[in-house]
C-alpha cells in the first residue's frame, strides 16, 4: 500500500471517529401550512422515531437508509428517498377519510366495485374498507399468508390483487384494509383445541352457527398478524381489526380465567403484537370497538376498555349505528328516531373520557334498514345526520357501513369542483 493511500484511509478514519458519520435527521411539516408535526411516527431500517414538538426526528449517524416514511394522524402516509440529502423535510398531506366498505364478496364483483368507484367520483367519498379477511374467515385473493399456515384456500374472489390496488391507488384512494380477528371458522375447524368451547366442552358456535378462536390463545394470532402484514406490503394506508374482542355470550369456556383484567390484556397484548409486526411498513393500525364501549367504563364483558384500547392504536372506530344502542343511550330512547344525537354524544362521550381529539376517531356510520325498532330504511335524513355528527366532533372522517355493499348517494355531498391549473 503506498503512502498517500494509507494517509487518506487514516484521515478518514479519523475524521469518523471525531466527527461521526452524518445523521439521519428532518423535520415533518403540513404540506397545507408549513407548520411542523409533533408525535409524528418516523420509520427507517425499522427503526421508529416520534417527532418533537418542534416537528423534528433525528435517527443519529450511521443510518443509510434509501428511504424514510413518515406518518400522522389526520395526514397521508410519506415514503420518500433520503438521496443523501440531510436534513430531511417529510411534507404531510392533510386527509379526511369518507369511506364505503367492500365485503370479501363486494370487492371481487365487477359490478359492485364499478358502483362503488362511480360513486366516489360523482360524492365527496374518497377511500375503501375492505375485506382481508371476513366475518367468515374469507380472504378475497391467493394469499400467501394463508398457504404458509396450512389452510385451504377453496374461494378466491379477486384474481389479481397487487393489480387491484395499483389501480385504487392510481385514483388516489385512501384503502383500509379490514381483517376480523377472532370470529374465524376455518381456523377454529381446523384447530379446535384453539376455539371456545361452551360448558360441555363443545366449540361453541354463535348465532350464525359460526365458531370463534380464544383470545387468549396466543399461538392462534399468527394467521391475522401474518395477513395485516400482507395486506401493508401490498400498500393498504391502514389495517384496521374488527372482532378484536371476546363473544358477547355467557357460559363460555376459554383457556384462561375469564376476568376483566385478563380479557383487556389479551386484546391489548394483541395490538401490541399488530404494531411490531407492522412497524417497517408504517401503516396506521385502527380497531373496530362496539358503541357502548364509549359509555361503559368497564370492558362491556368482551375485552374492549376504551381508555386501555386507544393506547395501542391510531384511530378507535366505533360502530355508532343507531340500531345498534338497543338500549338507547341517556335522553334518547329510541336511537333510530334521532341519528344525529346517538353519533354525536357517543363521540363527545368518548372524546371526553380519553382526552383524545377528535381526529383520533372514525366511526362506522349506519346505510342498511333498522332492525332493532321500526324497521325504517336509513336514507338520505339519516344518513346526512349521522354524517354531520361526525363533522361537528371533527373525527378523521367516518365509513358507511351497508353488509350487502349496495350504497345510493342519499345524503352524500357532490363532488366539489376541482379548480383547473
Amino acid at each position: 500500500m503506498n503512502n498517500l493511500l494509507l494517509r487518506v484511509l487514516v484521515l478518514v478514519g479519523l475524521w469518523s471517529v471525531v466527527f461521526g458519520a452524518c445523521a439521519l435527521e428532518g423535520v415533518v411539516r403540513d404540506a397545507a401550512t408549513g407548520r411542523p408535526i409533533a408525535n409524528a411516527s418516523v420509520v427507517a431500517d425499522d427503526e421508529l422515531r416520534s417527532t418533537d414538538g418542534r416537528g423534528r426526528f433525528d435517527f443519529g449517524a450511521g443510518f443509510d437508509a434509501a428511504t424514510v416514511s413518515a406518518r400522522a394522524v389526520g395526514y397521508v402516509r410519506n415514503h420518500q428517498a433520503v438521496q443523501g440529502v440531510v436534513p430531511l423535510e417529510l411534507v404531510l398531506t392533510p386527509l379526511r377519510p369518507k369511506a364505503l366498505y367492500l365485503s370479501v364478496y363486494g370487492v371481487g364483483s365487477a359490478a359492485l366495485r364499478r358502483d362503488a368507484l362511480k360513486l366516489i367520483e360523482e360524492t365527496e367519498l374518497n377511500a375503501l374498507v375492505i375485506d382481508v379477511k371476513g366475518d367468515r374467515g374469507l380472504v378475497p385473493y391467493r394469499s400467501a399468508a394463508l398457504a404458509s399456515s396450512g389452510l385451504a384456500q377453496t374461494i378466491v374472489t379477486v384474481a389479481d390483487m397487487p393489480a387491484l390496488m395499483q389501480s385504487l391507488q392510481e385514483r388516489g384512494l385512501y384503502l383500509i384494509a379490514r381483517i376480523v380477528v377472532f370470529k374465524d371458522e376455518p381456523l377454529a375447524m381446523s384447530h379446535p383445541q384453539w376455539a371456545v368451547h361452551d360448558t360441555h366442552g363443545a366449540v361453541w358456535k354463535d348465532r350464525e352457527g359460526l365458531p370463534w378462536i380464544d383470545p387468549f390463545r396466543r399461538e392462534a394470532w399468527e394467521r391475522s398478524l401474518a395477513l395485516a402484514e400482507e395486506a401493508a406490503r401490498l400498500g393498504f394506508d391502514e389495517i384496521q381489526f374488527d372482532y378484536l374482542r371476546f363473544p358477547d355470550a355467557t357460559g363460555l369456556v376459554f383457556s384462561e380465567p375469564d376476568t376483566e383484567a385478563a380479557r383487556v390484556a389479551a386484546i391489548d397484548g394483541f395490538l401490541d403484537a399488530a404494531r411490531r409486526r407492522l412497524l417497517r411498513y408504517n401503516v396506521f393500525v385502527a380497531a373496530d370497538i362496539f358503541g357502548y364501549v364509549a359509555w361503559n367504563s368497564n370492558d362491556t364483558h368482551i375485552g374492549q376498555q376504551l381508555e386501555s384500547i386507544a393506547q395501542h392504536v391510531d384511530y378507535l372506530s366505533p360502530m355508532l349505528y343507531p340500531s345498534g344502542f338497543t338500549f338507547g343511550i341517556p335522553g334518547h330512547r329510541d336511537p333510530v328516531a334521532a341519528p344525529y344525537d346517538i353519533v354525536r354524544h357517543s363521540l363527545e362521550r368518548a372524546q371526553q373520557r380519553t382526552g383524545l381529539p377528535g381526529v383520533r376517531f372514525r366511526p362506522w356510520l349506519q346505510v342498511f334498514r333498522d332492525y332493532a325498532f321500526d324497521r325504517r330504511a336509513f336514507g338520505e335524513r339519516e344518513i346526512r345526520q349521522q354524517i354531520e355528527a361526525a363533522d361537528a366532533a371533527a373525527t378523521d372522517g367516518w365509513m358507511l357501513w351497508n353488509p350487502h355493499n349496495r350504497y345510493g348517494d342519499e345524503g352524500l355531498d357532490p363532488e366539489p369542483l376541482r379548480s383547473t391549473p
